[in-house]
């Protein structure tokens, strides 16, 4: 019995020992030689594994890195260009910085511009309501509404607004690393650059429906009418298949097409409130009034006026002296019986009083005559 024990240990302990030579020689003889670069840039990685490199994690970028001649084609959205820099001083390779860029949804369906058609009583998952069929709305293009992206999201960059019924993209969480947009499957999510101080300008729309019907089904919808297009002055926007679409690497921000859409479809993100524009309001009154007093001053002109009345009194003066005369002439006032005309009877005769001065100026002339006789009498007299 002992005997077939120690046999039994003995000979367990004999294939043990060969089959760890074996084991041994086989990894010998078929062992992989990895790069230990790799694990130096793994170490570097943010370790997310979010797959927003376009590999299945950061393991797997770097050895993609390690093997790669440049990387020129690779980039990790989550650590950006600080990781990207680290990267390249380990492998001895150049990198070219990019333009940080951030989720953005391109869907302005609210539920109050896009009213509901019907009710969807299921499971909660965009791909299933969008395998059953166009969705609760007019709008077989937009947003769902069950928040897949918000699920993708491993930042938590994404939230459902309860009133509008959209998806919300926090910009200080969200690391382009693009799960969003995959797990979208309307392709209403796209990746684009944040721009300057986070300033961008988008159409929030991605309906191909032709204006008219485009506009039933949501009133902030772009009906393709392509007057965005002939504003902007660099080229930047292109309208196919009745949608306008802006390119961000060429687009300025000058906010031309913003003012010109008619339906609001294009957005402006992030851009300062100017005070300037209430403040050019109450200049230009300011600068309107200059020119006024300028023409109050004409009421100078209005003291020519003030002259002509003091030309009446001086018209007036020489007047007088000629009625005094006429007022010594008594035999000119037994005139009155003239006057009788002045009775109300004749007063529509206002032409007869017009022609007394004139009667009165005939004896004018008598006192003239008699001047002359007394002048004579008065040089006869000296003589």
């Amino acid at each position: 019995m002992t005997n077939t024990v120690i046999l039994t240990i003995v000979i367990l302990t004999l294939v043990g020992l060969v089959l760890a030579l074996v084991l041994y020689w086989v990894a010998k003889k078929f062992k992989v030689e990895e790069d230990p670069r790799i694990d130096e840039v793994e170490k570097v990685m943010p370790g997310a594994n979010c797959g927003g490199c376009g590999f299945a994690g950061c393991r797997a970028f770097a050895d993609a890195a390690v093997k790669a001649p440049n990387l020129d084609s690779m980039f990790c959205p989550v650590g950006g260009n600080d990781v990207m820099k680290k990267v390249a001083g380990i492998l001895g390779y150049e990198v070219k910085e990019k333009a940080p860029q951030v989720a953005v949804v391109r869907c302005n369906g609210s539920c109050a511009n896009r009213p509901r058609t019907n009710v969807y009583d299921g499971v909660q998952s965009c791909k299933v309501k969008a395998a059953l069929y166009s969705g609760d709305t007019g709008c077989p293009y937009g947003c769902l509404g069950c928040g897949d992206c918000v699920e993708a999201c491993q930042f938590g960059a994404i939230s459902m607004d309860s009133e509008t019924g959209l998806p919300v993209v926090d910009e200080s969480k969200c690391t382009a690393c693009g799960a969003c947009v995959r797990a979208c499957p309307k392709g209403v999510i796209e990746l684009r650059n944040k721009g300057p101080r986070s300033m961008r300008v988008f159409v929030s729309c991605i309906n191909k429906d032709k204006g008219g019907v485009a506009r039933k089904a949501c009133i902030a919808a772009c009906i393709g009418c392509g007057k965005c297009a002939k504003v902007c002055p660099h080229g930047a926007i292109t309208v196919e298949n009745n949608l306008a679409y802006i390119d961000f690497t060429k687009c300025k921000l000058c906010k031309k097409c913003v003012a010109e859409c008619p339906t609001g479809a294009i957005h402006a993100v992030n851009f300062p409130v100017l005070p300037a524009k209430p403040a050019a309001a109450p200049a230009k009154p300011a600068s309107a009034p200059a020119p006024k007093p300028a023409a109050t001053a004409k009421p100078a002109a209005t003291a020519k006026p003030a002259a002509a009345p003091s030309e009446k009194p001086a018209a007036t003066k020489p007047a007088a002296p000629l009625e005094k005369p006429a007022a010594t002439a008594k035999p000119a006032a037994t005139a009155k019986p003239a006057s009788a005309p002045s009775e109300k009877p004749a007063a529509p005769k206002p032409a007869a009083p017009a022609e007394k001065p004139a009667a009165t100026a005939k004896p004018a002339a008598a006192p003239e005559d008699a001047t002359k006789v007394n002048k004579e009498k008065k040089e006869a007299a000296n003589e």
